[in-house]
């Protein structure tokens, strides 16, 4: 198949949507697949475009068999809801070069990964000219942050991006997410649920495994004595996470001279700067900050930790899916996880029990949740966590089923997908009802 992928967000970016389109596009490719992509510089979570990439312009490089249209556009230095907005908006419009060219070619698919919302236009327009099934991956319900998170508060423009964002739903094909929560948040919005598929993120479970032998030698290297309990949070250091909490606890814990548990926030993102300036403030000496490590560092810094934060603020209840959570849990490492009692997130961790809760924005629910785990002291939770990964989410048969998804939509040239309920459906030939676990 010759494939066309479009986002913002591609490899060498280490965490986030660029990491899995990344190893998407390279596995599809593998496969003898013909995959290009139309994309951005990379430049998350640093919110800085990386050196080797700054000052280029349009040009074409190939990656693992994957050709990769890279665009020039804007990165602000100061992330808002305004400057992220022109920033999401000049890759739109940067991207027109690459799409002029598209426009003269024939796709047999084409995958937008969303967010931005400004992704899905050039798609649809392409899915019109060429009636070629158009995939909408959902990464990141964007629009529901904005208003549960009060990040925009002009409601008549919340108004706007919805409308915007049902377009793009109604005009796909197939709609695609990474959880049950946001595939039902989805279906909520009036789409039927043979619509919209769940295609989860994945992990390496051969490259990321559990090394328990050599933990105290991995804290070592991070400075650690092997007595100290090492709690990690790994991965975008943004507003929408919560680590201000994390703060609090460390201010408790050294007030009560509690020196045995430190933390360690390893990432980059919009709010690092004012965490450190925070810490800093406090003088606390029982939390540090730490940059990304490369991904074949990453196994030993996952086996390194005692405990991992996955954190959400109150409001984000399915809105995302941390992306973090396989690693964790591919490593057997045991998961604290913040989020509000209702959220998918929390209710998987309930069933399956890979890892411990606590209130999202609670300080004193995080202390007391970490007091209680490391008093137990047993590895009940590490070994359902890896249990959990290998049946779960081994990149395989979770990319193997979106490629036979997309098969089945080529070679069903004729299909009219429906759209919103309530809405007069086109007759079509063959319903596709393709499962993604």
């Amino acid at each position: 198949m010759k494939l066309l992928v479009y986002g913002i967000n591609y490899y060498p970016e280490l965490t986030g949507i660029g990491k899995y389109t990344g190893e998407m596009c390279e596995w599809l490719a593998a496969k003898e697949h013909d995959v290009e992509v139309i994309t951005a510089m990379p430049y998350y979570p640093e919110w800085q475009v990386h050196p080797s990439y700054r000052g280029k312009r349009w040009f074409t490089e190939t990656i693992k068999g994957v050709k990769v249209h890279r665009c020039p556009f804007f990165v602000p230095q100061e992330v808002s809801g305004k400057s992220r907005m022109l920033h999401e908006l000049s890759f739109f419009l940067s991207s027109f070069v690459f799409w002029f060219r598209a426009f003269f070619k024939k796709y047999d698919a084409v995958i937008c990964i969303y967010p931005p919302l400004c992704i899905g236009l050039l798609p649809v327009f392409y899915k019109w000219l060429y009636h070629c099934p158009l995939i909408f991956h959902i990464q990141d319900l964007q629009v529901d942050a904005a208003r549960d998170l009060q990040i925009i508060k002009n409601q008549k423009l919340l108004r706007l991006f919805e409308h915007v964002e049902k377009f793009y739903l109604q005009q796909s094909t197939v709609i695609t997410t990474i959880s049950k929560g946001m595939r039902a948040k989805v279906i909520k919005k009036g789409f039927m649920g043979r619509k919209v598929k769940l295609f989860p993120n994945w992990v390496n479970t051969e490259k990321l495994q559990p090394i328990q032998q050599k933990k105290e030698w991995f804290k070592s290297i991070y400075g650690y004595a092997p007595h100290q309990k090492v709690i990690l949070y790994s991965g975008n250091i943004g507003e929408k996470q919560g680590l201000d909490t994390v703060v609090d606890v460390a201010a408790t814990l050294q007030t009560q001279q509690n020196n045995d548990i430190q933390f360690l926030i390893v990432g980059e993102g919009n709010a690092k700067k004012r965490l450190m300036s925070l810490v800093e403030e406090k003088q606390l000496h029982n939390i540090r900050f730490a940059p990304l490590v490369p991904s074949e560092e990453l196994a030993n810094l996952l086996n390194m930790a005692d405990l991992h934060l996955v954190l959400q603020k109150k409001g984000a209840t399915d809105l995302v899916m941390p992306s973090k959570l396989g690693n964790i849990l591919s490593c057997g490492g045991v998961a604290l996880i913040a989020s509000e009692k209702e959220s998918f997130l929390r209710k998987l961790s309930e069933e399956y029990q890979f890892g411990i809760n606590a209130e999202p924005e609670d300080s004193s629910s995080l202390q007391s949740t970490i007091e209680l785990y490391f008093s137990l002291q047993n590895s009940y939770y590490a070994q359902h966590a890896r249990n959990y990964a290998l049946q779960f989410l081994h990149i395989d048969p979770i990319i193997h089923a979106f490629e036979g998804m997309i098969n089945h939509l080529v070679n069903d040239i004729s299909i009219k997908a429906p759209i919103a309920k309530g809405q007069r459906v086109k007759t079509y030939e063959r319903r596709v009802d393709i499962k993604i676990r």
